[in-house]
């Protein structure tokens, strides 16, 4: 049976160096996703032009920098991660070249085999993110997923994770003790739903 095989991170991207090579729709796209879920992210995006949209959202993001040139491998000295989305394909594919000769991951629109990482659906509702991947088979199908959880999802759940933070602290023991108590109060949130 084939299997996603992915491992999911959550990344402090306003502690890294991102860089996005591309000014149009799929570097709009590429950037809305970023700073949707993480609006304080240090990215720099290259490009030879930018849509005004781009420009706009760049604008109310001070972390944004837009630098208008055209690509060169200088642009990946100090960064983290880079998503190469020109509309030029020798371009994004020396983008990728490069970014691996420097160990950096790398994501390359719509060409999952030249990609590192991919970027999945994600829901948020305070404190609680959730990551959804279909390993780049169905972007459809994350995004339905990703409806589906921001619909079921409580807007108060923030409020119940603090609490539980707050509780935990409270316990004694060690590890494996913790755990159990933890396991024995959630335990009662699952089936809660069920018996409804």
């Amino acid at each position: 049976m084939e299997r996603n095989e992915l491992y999911p991170v959550f990344l402090k991207v306003n502690q890294l160096d991102v860089l996005i090579v591309g000014g149009g729709n799929v570097g709009l796209e590429k950037l809305s996703f970023l700073l949707k879920s993480s609006p304080n992210a240090n990215v720099d995006v290259v490009s030879i032009n930018f849509l005004d949209e781009l420009k706009d959202l760049a604008a109310q993001h001070p972390n944004v920098n837009l630098i208008q040139k055209a690509y060169d491998i200088s642009d990946l000295e100090q960064r983290h991660f880079v998503i190469g989305c020109t509309d030029n394909l020798n371009v994004n594919l020396q983008i990728n070249q490069e970014a691996k000769a420097k160990h950096l991951l790398v994501n390359i629109a719509d060409t999952p085999d030249q990609c590192d990482f991919y970027l999945g659906g994600i829901v948020t509702k305070g404190h609680v993110k959730i990551a959804i991947s279909t390993n780049g088979k169905s972007p459809t199908t994350a995004k339905r997923l990703r409806q589906l959880f921001e619909e079921i999802l409580p807007e108060d759940i923030t409020e119940l994770v603090s609490n539980l933070n707050t509780y935990r602290k409270t316990l004694k023991g060690d590890f494996q003790a913790k755990v159990d108590e933890m396991n024995k109060v959630t335990e009662g949130l699952v089936s809660k739903k069920q018996n409804k």
